[in-house]
């Protein structure tokens, strides 16, 4: 990915130099029967990347409820005062993160402006082992990259990408830059989903739902739409910079969405496969709905709630 031009977007607070943010935490809900074993291992695994607030995808059935006044195990003990640094960052990894944020905020701005909507981009928190996370309780490493609704914010542990490439093996070497790009043109989609009243609509879904399968349903429905809106971005991305692609790089994207896949990540930490139990959809379902976008370039094209088939 050549993201040199890219123009870079100050919406960022980076509070990695923060030594590791703080303690406490938060209880993880179990909702129903609670959580299995195995689930509970696959959830640590891989921090279940391209979320939503994580208390939320283990609940399953509340999106936008997540917040320190709802959450009365939660704790903060942050061990610095230092203000965190706003703007956009200049280390390598800093300025690639905010080359693609002003991208696709500049991208989704035009989209909405078609339909004669008004467009406001989510602000990214950088961190390093853990951090406050606002309404949302606490940030922490193991959870990957997630979206907190109720703040607008998404919250990222840039180390993240290097354990989906040496320990998920869902890319390697050049290629890596697309797949962290694909990471956050996915948490921004949950941040349009939030903007165009859907992640409201499916929480009082999921609340009406009569069990936790139609709920998980729900939520699978969610992150496929987010893994093709992010599509929808590369795609406007491309037409405005022909060439910011590179060999590779949408393999690269393949890769990680099949390396994050429900039915991967079950088989690998318990041996099997419960559909009734994904959140985010299988390794094809994650894959065919980012090239939906991606070919298609609509969000109308990502519309995972009237589909026939996810």
């Amino acid at each position: 990915m050549r993201y040199d031009d890219f123009r870079r977007s100050d919406n960022i607070d980076d509070r990695r130099d923060d030594e590791g943010g703080g303690g406490g935490g938060f209880g993880i809900p179990g909702g129903g029967g609670g959580l299995g074993i195995g689930t509970i291992v696959v959830l640590g695994l891989v921090g279940w990347a391209f979320g939503i607030d994580p208390r939320v995808l283990i609940s399953g059935a509340e999106i936008a409820m997540g917040g320190r006044e709802q959450d009365p195990t939660y704790q903060t003990d942050r061990r610095t005062s230092e203000a965190p640094k706003k703007g956009a960052p200049s280390d390598d990894m800093g300025s690639m993160i905010s080359g693609v944020l002003g991208e696709i905020d500049d991208r989704w701005s035009e989209i909405f402006k078609e339909s004669g909507q008004n467009y406001s981009g989510p602000r990214i928190v950088l961190f390093k082992n853990a951090t406050d996370g606002g309404r949302c309780g606490m940030a922490q490493s193991a959870m990957g990259p997630f979206y907190c609704p109720p703040d607008k914010r998404i919250y990222l542990d840039t180390g993240f990408f290097r354990q989906v490439e040496t320990r998920f093996r869902g890319c390697s070497g050049n290629a890596c830059k697309f797949t962290a790009a694909y990471i956050i043109a996915h948490e921004a989609g949950h941040h349009i989903q939030n903007l165009l009243g859907i992640l409201p609509r499916v929480t009082r879904l999921q609340q009406q739902a009569g069990s936790k399968a139609e709920a998980n349903l729900l939520q699978v429905k969610v992150e496929l739409q987010a893994d093709c809106l992010s599509g929808v971005w590369v795609n406007r991305e491309e037409k405005k910079r022909p060439g910011f692609l590179e060999k590779g790089d949408i393999d690269a994207a393949l890769q990680t969405a099949a390396a994050i896949g429900d039915d991967t990540l079950q088989r690998q930490a318990q041996g099997r496969v419960v559909p009734d139990s994904f959140t985010h959809g299988s390794a094809e379902q994650r894959k065919r709905w980012f090239m939906t976008g991606y070919q298609q370039g609509t969000v109308q094209a990502c519309n995972t709630f009237a589909s026939d088939r996810l």
